[in-house]
């Protein structure tokens, strides 16, 4: 595997197979971190486990070559986040990527009603995914049909979050931190206590900070990898 603190890079078989561990920055898709790796290490077969939308940072697990037959063991693990959601507000994205509509916050809002809201978020949950997600509906990614100004009926899926921990709370930011399955849409659960509380809520910031027992405090910088592994790739392709 493939980290900041890995040496001797010069070794690594990119076409037989790699796992590499980078810390997608803000405003990158996650399809422009495995491009940029596909040209850095000359592999065409390259893929990530577990999409990160543009807004957000952290840890992508990109694999290469025949490593990319391992990506669903990667994406089966549960992912842990950081970030946060600010109430009073709400987007289309249920985040900051749409225009943001401002709401009232009632006086009923506190930081217990906050906490015991935040409860029945823990456990199996049932979640509608965005209109704003790479999710596909009859052979169509939702995403693009939100940017046409359209929404479709979505079956709410089970998700599993195994904790939702308020860090902070000064309204009306939540700092929060949450350990959740695979499929779990964060910007769904801004919304989704923004709803509950009578105020709407949108997804300030997210960063993920670990999938399984993976840290992003581990993983490479993507400019980084790419001047450092361009010159070592090529000479292993040639």
């Amino acid at each position: 595997m493939i980290t900041k603190e890995t040496a001797d890079y010069t070794k690594f078989d990119f076409q037989s197979g790699e796992v590499i561990l980078i810390d997608k920055p803000i405003g990158w898709t996650s399809f422009k971190v495995v491009e940029k790796i596909r040209w850095a290490v000359q592999v065409k077969k390259v893929g990530h486990a577990g999409t990160l939308d543009p807004l957000a940072t952290g840890l992508l697990i990109i694999c290469t070559g025949k490593k990319t037959k391992e990506i669903s063991q990667f994406q089966d693990q549960k992912k842990t986040y950081a970030g946060k959601i600010i109430l009073g507000k709400t987007s289309a994205s249920m985040d900051m990527e749409t225009e943001i509509k401002e709401t009232k916050i009632p006086e009923s809002v506190t930081a217990d009603q906050i906490l015991k809201v935040r409860d029945s978020f823990i456990g199996r949950i049932m979640q509608i995914p965005p209109m704003f997600s790479a999710v596909k509906i009859k052979g169509r990614s939702l995403y693009k049909i939100a940017r046409k100004g359209k929404e479709v009926e979505r079956e709410p899926r089970e998700v599993q979050v195994d904790k939702f921990e308020i860090i902070n709370i000064s309204i009306p930011e939540i700092e929060f931190e949450i350990v959740c399955s695979k499929g779990t849409y964060i910007r769904s659960i801004a919304n989704d206590l923004g709803e509950k509380l009578g105020c709407g809520g949108i997804l300030g910031s997210l960063r993920r900070t670990g999938i399984g027992a993976y840290s992003v405090n581990d993983a490479l910088d993507i400019e980084g990898f790419a001047s450092r592994f361009r010159e070592a790739a090529l000479k292993v392709t040639n």
